[in-house]
């Protein structure tokens, strides 16, 4: 049942469009494996080979520092609706800051969004189907409000200093490359 393609065919984007939620999978030679949910309007399709996404502030930033060390990136997006399938996107994910010549660029993507720390791009080596009949079916509710709450009440000061303290340092211990985009130095 899986198939496999060499970029994103139309339906597949499509497909990708159409979802609110996807996954980022990273791991590190030696350490944790990192999966993490994704939603809002974070995501945009560049070309049949490469994604973008918005990465905010979080408690860790595992992708940033797995990806500084090797490279390895798989987003999975999953039908909860009733045309079930699963895609995979597989390929080298790199670690977009402010100090990028592509920053001006792929930050014109999206909306302004507080707590910004850095965005994610995939180049596509290959992609993978599959049925997705194991997946159940959700209705979408709407986007939670808590994160551009906390965002604003941190402030561009208070923001900085938590990216600082929880976002330099990997949980097993790799240097995550974080330049907070308020730091251009």
């Amino acid at each position: 049942m899986a198939k496999f393609y060499t970029a994103l065919e139309p339906t597949l984007r499509d497909f990708i469009a159409q979802q609110t939620l996807f996954f980022t999978a990273t791991a590190p030679i030696t350490g944790r494996i990192n999966i993490s949910p994704k939603g809002r309007d974070s995501l945009r399709i560049v070309d049949d080979r490469t994604l973008v996404y918005l990465d905010i502030t979080g408690s860790g930033n595992e992708t940033a520092a797995h990806l500084q060390e090797n490279g390895r990136l798989t987003v999975m997006f999953c039908s909860f609706g009733d045309k079930p399938l699963i895609l995979r996107a597989y390929g080298r994910g790199e670690v977009i800051n402010i100090r990028h010549d592509a920053w001006p660029t792929l930050l014109s993507l999206f909306p302004p969004t507080p707590g910004l720390r850095q965005i994610m791009r995939l180049h596509i080596e290959s992609v993978q189907t599959s049925c997705g009949y194991g997946v159940p079916l959700f209705n979408y509710a709407g986007e939670r409000d808590t994160y551009e709450r906390w965002a604003e009440k941190k402030g561009a000061a208070g923001l900085k200093a938590y990216q600082e303290e929880k976002n330099r340092i990997s949980i097993d211990g790799l240097p995550t490359g974080l330049v907070p985009p308020g730091e251009k130095g």
